[in-house]
């Protein structure tokens, strides 16, 4: 198996069952392997067990994964959809009952009933791993499912597995210009103050800055979740390829951690994703590896909305895929150091890992992406993504202050207290980045 080592993903509540759609019809298209989990030619490496198991039909592989969701439609659709003989049945977890977009219900009622059963899938799964290197989460955190039966989850996979696996999530953050649901905030907030301490690194993507990329960037101008997703896909894809593929310079799990995480609770970076070129404009695509670049820090790539030219940069690892040649990036690194919107804290004055890997993006036909022959991923710590969670703890506080809501959480289990708690524990947050932000000498700290 070499030293690549397996990772487990775990897909949580409607949304995150959505992106596992996505996610899994690349890594199909990436490793050539049919829906129904044949290999479609004899592989030439052994790079697809780093997501893919062997299955009892020879010569099929099965998704080391977990999907669970606390009622059935979602995961349903997958039973019957194209890729039904893809999973495997046991990975498929579903409750009778809806969370009802409350987080204590999430967190306690529905932990109740699908907890264990969720940790069981997820222990077999990772006894069939030969060394197993961590799990990557996908889940939302404005609904009820993901925010408090993802919660639980969490807590458990820190326990059960100790603090030596590397957690990795992927949160939708709820956007209030698209959300149907009031409490959101509520959801959202709870979630992070409750589970901080269990993951490593929680990438933030959220559904307003990817309906944004989808209008302005991609021509599509009322997307639907498939159109999110696939974006979502191909940045998991990118950020996973050199754990998969070989390359001039690999990045462990653990070594993203390391470089991107200065402190424990500032964990939670940017993420961008290039090249964003609409399907009708692929004669465009090619870009050199300091157009890629250039516009992976562009704000049109960035999965969050906050302006990282007002904060600064801790660190940032740079993920490339495809023909890249070394020196080009040497290049294209300095020309960055030397621009004066570039800002990183005194601590960290040289900032950048480099992960290469030499497998090429791959393209779901028909989607809206231009298939390119490079892509480039941009993982940056900045202090400026506090601005995303002040927007939320704002939201947050103009509900607490009228209790609104209040009674729907305390009857599911949840003390008053919580709800302080987690907004204190948040504005903590913003601080803890501010801090940073004004530990540089001449720093100048503005939204």
């Amino acid at each position: 198996m070499g030293s690549r080592g397996e990772i487990i993903q775990i897909h949580i509540g409607q949304a995150g069952v959505q992106i596992a759609n996505a996610c899994w019809e690349l890594y199909c298209l990436e490793h050539g392997i049919m829906s129904n989990g044949r290999l479609m030619s004899k592989p030439c490496d052994d790079s697809f067990l780093t997501f893919f198991e062997f299955s009892g039909r020879d010569p099929c592989v099965q998704p080391r994964l977990v999907m669970i969701d606390t009622e059935p439609t979602v995961i349903d659709e997958i039973r019957t959809g194209a890729y039904r003989n893809l999973f495997h049945p046991e990975t498929l977890i579903t409750g009778k009952d809806d969370s009802g977009s409350n987080f204590a219900r999430g967190y306690n009622l529905m932990a109740s009933e699908l907890l264990d059963r969720s940790m069981n899938a997820i222990r077999r799964v990772a006894d069939r791993c030969r060394s197993l290197r961590g799990f990557l989460v996908f889940r939302a955190i404005g609904g009820g499912t993901g925010s408090g039966l993802g919660t639980r989850i969490m807590e458990k996979l820190v326990e059960d597995f100790g603090k030596k696996m590397t957690i990795i999530e992927f949160l939708v953050y709820p956007s209030p210009s698209i959300s149907p649901v009031i409490v959101e905030p509520y959801n959202a907030l709870l979630a992070t103050h409750f589970s901080m301490d269990y993951a490593d690194v929680s990438f933030i993507v959220d559904n307003e800055a990817l309906y944004d990329i989808c209008a302005n960037t991609l021509n599509v101008p009322a997307p639907t979740y498939t159109n999110l997703n696939r974006i979502i896909g191909q940045v998991v894809a990118s950020f996973t390829a050199t754990q998969r593929f070989s390359g001039q310079s690999m990045v462990s799990f653990q070594e993203l951690q390391t470089n991107l995480v200065p402190y424990p609770r500032i964990h939670y970076p940017l993420i961008n994703y290039a090249p964003l070129v609409p399907i009708t404009n692929a004669q465009y695509v090619d870009m050199s590896t300091a157009q890629l670049t250039s516009q992976c820090f562009q704000m049109s790539t960035q999965m969050v909305r906050c302006n990282p030219a007002h904060g600064k940069y801790m660190a940032c690892v740079l993920l490339y895929r495809g023909d890249i040649a070394p020196n080009e990036i040497n290049v294209t690194l300095e020309n960055i150091r030397r621009m004066k919107t570039f800002k990183f804290v005194d601590w960290s004055p040289t900032g950048f890992k480099i992960g290469v890997s030499n497998m090429p993006p791959v393209y779901v036909p028909n989607g809206d992406l231009a298939p390119a022959s490079r892509a480039c991923v941009a993982i940056s710590n900045n202090t400026n993504i506090r601005i995303a969670w002040c927007r939320l703890v704002n939201k947050f506080d103009k509900l607490y202050q009228r209790r609104a809501f209040v009674y729907h959480y305390v009857g599911e289990g949840l003390e008053e207290g919580n709800f302080a708690e987690a907004s204190e524990n948040i504005c903590q947050l913003v601080h803890d980045y501010l801090e940073v932000d004004a530990s540089a000498p001449g720093s100048d700290v503005d939204d």
